[in-house]
């Protein structure tokens, strides 16, 4: 690998590793991978498998000259199904995606384990419209052959031609997330939501400033935001402006947030809900950001009506911060010492 020889990649995922959670998005057909430097004391590319020297190398070349793209390899993504050892294929991917630049696709991040800070990639692929693999194309790649001899996948041949994204997606569906799904399903995570809480336990009011900075840590558009006096919040704990656009001509849309800081038994209800969508203004969104999780008839009537409404359970809590560095209960409770002084531990 060192010696620029791969021919053919394979990225697998477990789903299980919470501090450095791949992801694919259905709708956009991007997967989300993070390379193998995942514990301090390595640098950048010297890890053992040599996984991110692949990496810098595959998208260093996805941005040249299509003879560049030719010396890219094919990426299998498979991910851990069940039972036992089993695995599955999800599609053939090509580096990079149509709407991200060489600044974005791949890009160097840092850590803190253990009191060292270090650094490692977090790359965006695209899964290619590709419903099968042929083998033979594999078997002749492995053997030396072009990527886009004879037996290529069209999609895979319109990437190295001309760097053109056909990816496969899957059209939106209305979602209702039970609550396991709305709640961490491991101790760290649990553990997590739960510094929160006691952070904000004789002071409540203080985590609507928390529950913004969540949604700024999701939605990084997010441009001014206040949070409204307890006494006068007119049933929002913060109005804010959400940014469209390009930066020369920004288009503003205001939004109304709503916080709860709930123990994971105290799910949100239609009340609660009800009082955001009442002060939701023409052409206004609401965000409403919980500790806990949203009741299936509130999740059901939200969606199924069509209201504009961001709902950001515990589980997105938990994953927007992992994704941002804070992955355990030590780092989240350094992050809320420092974002929000004050208040008393």
């Amino acid at each position: 690998m060192r010696n620029d020889s791969v021919k053919l990649a394979v990225l697998y995922t477990s789903g299980e590793e919470l501090t450095w959670p791949d992801s694919l998005d259905p709708e956009t057909g991007i997967f989300t991978y993070f390379g193998d430097n995942r514990r301090p004391g390595t640098e950048l590319h010297d890890t053992t498998r040599a996984g991110n020297l692949l990496l810098r190398n595959a998208f260093e070349r996805a941005h040249g000259s299509a003879d560049d793209r030719l010396r890219v390899p094919p990426f299998l993504y498979f991910e851990k199904s069940v039972p036992g050892r089993a695995v599955r294929f999800r599609g053939l991917l090509a580096p990079g995606a149509a709407t991200l630049t060489s600044d974005a696709d791949l890009s160097a991040i840092w850590r803190n384990a253990s009191g060292s800070r270090f650094q490692n990639y977090r790359a965006f692929f695209t899964v290619l419209d590709v419903g099968v693999v042929p083998r033979d194309w594999l078997d002749a790649v492995l053997s030396g052959a072009p990527t886009i001899s004879a037996g290529c996948p069209e999609p895979w041949r319109d990437w190295v031609e001309g760097r053109v994204y056909r990816a496969l997606v899957a059209p939106p569906t209305v979602t209702i997330r039970s609550k396991a799904d709305q709640l961490p399903s491991d101790p760290t995570g649990r553990a997590i939501l739960q510094t929160i809480r006691d952070y904000f336990s004789t002071r409540p009011t203080d985590f609507e400033a928390c529950a913004v900075e969540v949604w700024r840590l999701m939605a990084p558009s997010t441009g001014s935001c206040t949070v409204t006096s307890p006494s006068r919040d007119g049933g929002r704990d913060a109005i804010g402006q959400y940014l469209l656009g390009p930066n020369a001509d920004k288009v503003s849309v205001e939004f109304a947030l709503e916080a709860k800081c709930y123990g994971q038994d105290s799910g949100v209800g239609v009340r609660e809900m009800s009082r955001l969508i009442s002060r939701i203004r023409h052409r206004q969104f609401g965000v409403f950001v919980t500790l806990s999780y949203f009741n299936r008839q509130v999740y059901d009537e939200v969606r199924t009506d069509g209201h504009p409404i961001a709902m950001v359970c515990g589980r997105d809590v938990v994953d927007v911060l992992r994704d941002n560095g804070f992955s355990d209960r030590a780092a989240v409770q350094a992050w809320l010492n420092s974002r929000f002084p004050g208040v008393t531990d």
